[in-house]
């Protein structure tokens, strides 16, 4: 711990603390971490390849039959569950093998990668190395059976070890848990779950707010060359530099958008209040709008609890103040979504090809 680590530690705690408490002061927090948690969701598949956005999931999410859903779409919905999943079982199940077991099992349901044991740890050698790698080309080979075992049981010790600040114990854990590759696919995505789970589980987040995709996303080639310099030199100290500064790093952008949320929300309550005749039904579609950015007519109808006609007015008046925007030109079954909220949370980084994201993992 020399003083640059310790000043990046001191760093990311105080952005930690400001991200937890601007979490109390939203007007529906719950709300805002599950736009959070769809987001993350998505950068973190495109990390593995996928190319599904964040209006795709939504889109999915109103309608999962959709003909522009891309098709690997589940993927990214299984990652929302397994998350929403993960942080549900920690009221009853102390994060553990177990607990990583059963997100596993959630993330790989049904998808890419459905026939390699979800839930259960590899009874074989896998290795991550380039499309077509074999054994002998891998760039990485993690730890065969036996010693994967041994190294998974200090693991869980190292999870219910609360000796170390927090921080630490998260980069060290991610960091390790890569290493260890215990599942024959789905490691990324369960280690980044983890950072979040064992924040949840320690009190430092009282909602699951931080989310490290992105910055590992935009710093891949770093991100891959710290863990590497952990495998060949047991550099640990320039892993938890980077880790650290992506936490403070992360905590400020969610911080700010919090921030944009309150501004964005007071904004259209007073556009609603001055043009609108009935503004308590513009405000209870507005509220709703933050649960579900995109809607139908019928899904407004029967959240107001009103007519067709009703709904259909209240939509085509928010149309007209540019708080929702038709989807396509189609009539029938219209979609609308809430572009100006989609937009804070849609990533500054374009999807790269699955060719430049993906890693394969044997």
């Amino acid at each position: 711990m020399d003083s640059e680590l310790t000043r990046l530690l001191s760093d990311a705690d105080r952005s930690l603390g400001r991200l937890d408490g601007i979490g109390s002061v939203l007007p529906n927090p719950d709300l805002f971490v599950a736009m959070y948690v769809r987001q993350e969701a998505v950068l973190s598949s495109q990390i593995e390849g996928t190319q599904s956005t964040l209006e795709d999931v939504l889109q999915f999410e109103v309608d999962p039959k959709h003909a522009d859903v891309p098709k690997d779409i589940e993927e990214v919905v299984n990652y929302v569950s397994a998350m929403n999943y993960g942080i549900e079982r920690l009221d009853t199940l102390p994060l553990s093998l177990r607990l990583i077991r059963e997100v596993h099992s959630k993330l790989l349901k049904g998808v890419r990668g459905a026939h390699r044991d979800p839930g259960e740890f590899r009874k074989t050698q896998n290795w991550i190395g380039p499309a077509g790698a074999d054994l002998n080309s891998a760039t990485f080979v993690p730890p065969p059976v036996p010693e994967m075992r041994e190294a998974l049981d200090k693991f869980e010790k190292f999870l219910h070890d609360d000796s170390l600040p927090v921080l630490i114990q998260c980069g060290l854990a991610h960091a390790q848990f890569e290493t260890i590759h215990p599942f024959l696919d789905g490691n990324g995505r369960v280690g980044r779950l983890l950072i979040t789970l064992l924040l949840c589980q320690r009190k430092v987040l009282h909602r699951p707010l931080l989310y490290l995709s992105h910055y590992l996303k935009l710093n891949r080639a770093e991100y891959y060359d710290r863990l590497t310099a952990i495998r060949k030199d047991g550099n640990w100290e320039s892993w938890l530099k980077f880790f650290l500064r992506g936490v403070e790093e992360v905590s400020g952008e969610a911080i700010e958008k919090a921030r944009q949320i309150i501004k964005l929300r007071e904004t259209h309550r007073e556009l609603i209040s001055k043009k609108m005749g009935d503004a308590n039904r513009g405000f209870r579609l507005l509220d709703y709008l933050y649960d579900q950015p995109i809607v139908s007519v019928r899904m407004v109808e029967k959240h107001l609890n009103t007519s067709y006609v009703t709904a259909d007015k209240v939509v085509r008046q928010l149309t007209g103040l540019k708080i929702l925007t038709p989807t396509s030109r189609r009539r029938r079954n219209r979609r609308y979504s809430y572009a100006p909220y989609i937009a804070l949370f849609q990533s500054s980084a374009s999807a790269e090809s699955a060719e430049n994201l993906q890693t394969t993992e044997r």
